[in-house]
């Protein structure tokens, strides 16, 4: 017998009568009597269950210490009823029927997994399913046979169950309610934000319908849930809900119930939720899917989150600028969340929330490789010889400047100036204050889905606004580049960015720094922004661009030999005649500061400029073994330079 045993067995000694607890850690071998006891031992029969997941009682003989399976008995037991994880796939996991073959594949290579699947809209099917929206204001209620991408999204839907040999009429209903909904629209010549939340809803409630499908046909049975019928209820914000706490238990009580009753793979529709108020069909914003898995993790209280994408993991940056980004084997829960909101597409702003709180590890995964070992995303993780995590880039960006008309010690200036964003429902970004002015950013993932006509009119209703206190001067077209490590090695990594930036010839327009502390092991991180010119970002050849080049002169070159050790091997892994120079520094700036920081510092520049310059600084700090140039800049030895 495979697993450790741990029981108690009362025994009856001739005199007196006695309780004893007797330890046998395993049936496999048989103890030799226990020395030094003069009590006859009585035959006992005992019943103990197996630890772990056995099925199975056993019902023993004790006599003298020594253990005999006398029958099994086959028993119920609850932890095997138990879902363990959830597993979510983007829509480029699930873009085809070959793509879909293959997720169900990987599903089922786990046996030992009882898993719930969230599943995303096909591809880009979202995408089309806007464009459809918006044209059909337009192209009268007769033309909309004739849209484009409402062809695409049937052709591709059908075929997909097609090639499954899944019935088509599965998604049947939903097809001809799609093209209902776009002749509604053009009758009415507009697209509210409820009406569009209803319209790409289509895309994860076919995609699931179909998926579950498949996996009953191959002799895996699963059932489809509509995440906003499973109880996911959200604020009535249209385009960008928020999930409620009641969410929690009516998702545990639908999911668990059904799964206890009559166990089936669940296969839910990620990005949806249902309005507590209107009762209306609400997404969770782009990504959204990511915000699903983590919530239903947290309702069901699972062991793991795995997110399923496209890339090997979180990386140091987008490898669509830059293909020699690198994965981060480690991150905490709040460096996700800060990679995220400057712009990582892996994962989406909110999603790390439900996971902190419970904490339940989130894997980021790669679908299309799923032997890579991915990112594991955690409470806390060892900080102590991290330069750099990861550089992040935000385009197209809206910056304004804001200087008080009355110059110095304006009563109330900033309360008026971010008083006037709430008015408006609109999100501020990234922030740089003094006395007198403040600089900032607006967040354009808050306008992703409304129409650039809608925005240009809110970009000049905001400037209107704020001329009655300040002299405002509005900038578009910028990038912001944010840098974010240790906050004990800020200084390094803003004079090395700077450095690469001055080679370049790139001139930052505005700079943010921030620090939030780690839970649990009292790091902080730091993020960094920069703002440059949307211009710098294209016009350079990719090999001289600035994003690459901060990349390689940041993070040190790879030490084979190096040990894993909690870190990161890659990026963080340091020649061996500098290791303990950097030990002992680390630890006489953690003694006299109490605690190790992260750091995010952002950089505002040009959106021409912004691709050359996170290419550069993945070179910079990625790239090249910075070790002697650390030592010399944290001890004050000698110049930083590179």
């Amino acid at each position: 017998m495979a697993n450790a045993l741990q029981f108690s067995a009362t025994v009856q000694a001739t005199s007196p009568v006695f309780s004893k607890r007797m330890h046998c850690q395993s049936l496999r071998h048989r103890p030799s009597p226990p020395l030094n006891y003069n009590y006859n031992y009585n035959l006992l029969a005992t019943s103990l269950v197996l630890s772990k997941r056995s099925r199975r009682a056993l019902k023993v003989s004790c006599e003298a210490a020594s253990f005999d399976l006398l029958e099994t008995n086959k028993i119920d037991n609850e932890a095997e009823k138990k879902i363990t994880c959830v597993m979510k796939f983007g829509g480029s996991s699930v873009a085809s029927a070959e793509r879909m073959r293959e997720v169900a594949e990987l599903i089922l290579s786990f046996p030992n997994e009882r898993p719930v699947i969230v599943l995303s809209a096909m591809g880009k099917t979202t995408n089309k399913l806007l464009l459809a929206g918006e044209k059909a204001v337009s192209c009268g209620v007769t033309n909309v046979d004739s849209i484009e991408e409402l062809s695409f999204i049937k052709e591709l839907h059908n075929r997909t169950a097609k090639e499954l040999e899944v019935d088509e009429s599965v998604i049947a209903k939903h097809l001809e309610e799609l093209e209902q909904l776009l002749k509604g629209i053009a009758m009415m010549k507009e697209l509210t934000p409820r009406t569009r939340d209803y319209l790409v809803s289509f895309g994860e409630c076919m995609s699931t319908r179909i998926f579950a499908a498949y996996m009953n046909k191959i002799g895996a049975k699963a059932r489809q849930y509509d995440a906003f019928e499973i109880g996911f209820i959200t604020t009535d914000d249209f385009t960008n809900a928020d999930i409620l706490e009641a969410t929690y238990p009516a998702v545990a009580k639908s999911l668990h119930g059904d799964w206890i009753s009559d166990p089936a793979i669940p296969i839910v529709t990620g990005f949806l939720g249902k309005g507590w108020r209107s009762c209306a069909i609400t997404t969770l914003g782009r990504g959204g899917s990511d915000l699903t898995a983590t919530t239903i993790g947290k309702a069901l209280g699972l062991s793991e989150i795995q997110v399923w994408k496209d890339v090997d993991g979180v990386l140091t940056c987008d490898p669509n600028i830059y293909p020699h980004a690198e994965p981060v084997p480690y991150l905490t829960f709040d460096e996700a969340a800060e990679l995220a909101y400057f712009g990582a597409q892996v994962l989406h702003p909110q999603s790390m929330r439900p996971a902190r709180e419970a904490d339940i590890p989130v894997r980021v995964k790669n679908s299309y490789n799923p032997n890579a070992p991915g990112t594991l995303i955690t409470r806390a993780r060892d900080m102590s010889k991290a330069v750099l995590t990861s550089i992040v880039l935000k385009r197209n960006v809206t910056m304004l400047d804001i200087a008080s008309t009355r110059m110095l010690g304006q009563f109330g200036f900033l309360a008026k100036v971010f008083s006037t964003f709430e008015d408006l429902g609109i999100s501020v970004d990234v922030v740089a204050t003094s006395e007198v002015s403040i600089s900032l950013t607006l967040d354009p993932s808050k306008l992703w889905s409304r129409e650039l006509i809608q925005q240009a009119s809110e970009l000049d209703h905001v400037v209107e606004e704020l001329e009655k206190i300040a002299v405002v001067n509005l900038l578009q077209r910028r990038s912001i580049i944010s840098l974010i490590g240790n906050v004990q090695r800020s200084s390094l990594i803003l004079e090395k960015a700077f450095h690469v930036l001055r080679t370049l010839g790139v001139n930052v327009q505005m700079i943010s720094q921030g620090a939030s502390k780690v839970s649990h092991l009292d790091y902080d991180f730091l993020c960094m922004s920069f703002l440059v010119c949307n211009a710098h970002f294209t016009a350079l050849e990719p090999k001289n661009r600035p994003v690459s080049t901060s990349h390689a002169h940041y993070i040190p070159s790879k030490d084979p030999g190096a040990a894993l050790n909690g870190g990161i091997l890659a990026l963080y892994a340091w020649s061996s005649n500098a290791s303990k120079r950097f030990d002992d520094c680390r630890d006489q700036v953690t003694r006299h500061f109490g605690f190790s920081y992260q750091v995010n510092i952002s950089l505002i520049v040009n959106d021409d400029e912004a691709e050359q310059c996170v290419k550069s600084l993945h070179k910079a700090f990625f790239e090249t073994d910075i070790s002697e140039l650390e030592w010399e800049c944290v001890s004050g030895n000698g110049s930083a330079s590179t």
